[in-house]
């Protein structure tokens, strides 16, 4: 019996579980969402949690804490520049994890594990470059409208 004890087993010796989360870590890091089955994103949501209180701390110890597990310098530099920054002022809770329904192959009940407010961020730049892009149309109509001589009409 597995009294008290905690974690998942996941089916994996020690070694490949702690690979397979500090991948799943650093993939979250990096594009702020992953779809995985149930359990390894309940798994995983703690060591995501715990990097990013690591980089609200933004000491060289916790950059060096964060190097040790993360498993690309791209997603340290991610973490500590803009996650930190972003969650600075959130007392926790900096993951859901959304359910998605089984998977066609195996029938797995799969999950998306995602950054709070990484919507915002997607939704705030998709703004920015229809807004980006309206003010170019609008520039290029009036240049348009300026080089056409005044008493001529095109049909």
């Amino acid at each position: 019996m597995r009294h008290k004890v905690a974690g998942y087993k996941l089916g994996r010796t020690v070694a490949a579980r702690w690979m397979l989360f500090r991948n799943l870590v650093t993939s979250v890091i990096e594009h702020e969402r992953v779809i995985t089955t149930v359990p390894k994103a309940k798994a995983v949501r703690p060591l995501v949690e715990k990097m990013i209180t690591l980089a609200k701390d933004d000491t060289l110890h916790a950059r060096r804490q964060a190097a040790a597990f993360l498993k690309t310098p791209k997603s340290v530099k991610k973490l500590f520049d803009t996650l930190g920054t972003r969650f600075g002022q959130r007392q926790g809770g900096y993951c859901r994890i959304v359910r998605l329904g089984p998977r066609k192959g195996d029938g797995a009940e799969q999950a998306m594990l995602e950054l709070v407010g990484s919507e915002l961020v997607k939704r705030a730049a998709e703004r920015a470059k229809r807004k980006e892009e309206r003010l170019k149309a609008i520039k290029e109509g009036r240049e348009s409208e300026e080089g056409e001589e005044p008493g001529t009409e095109t049909k």
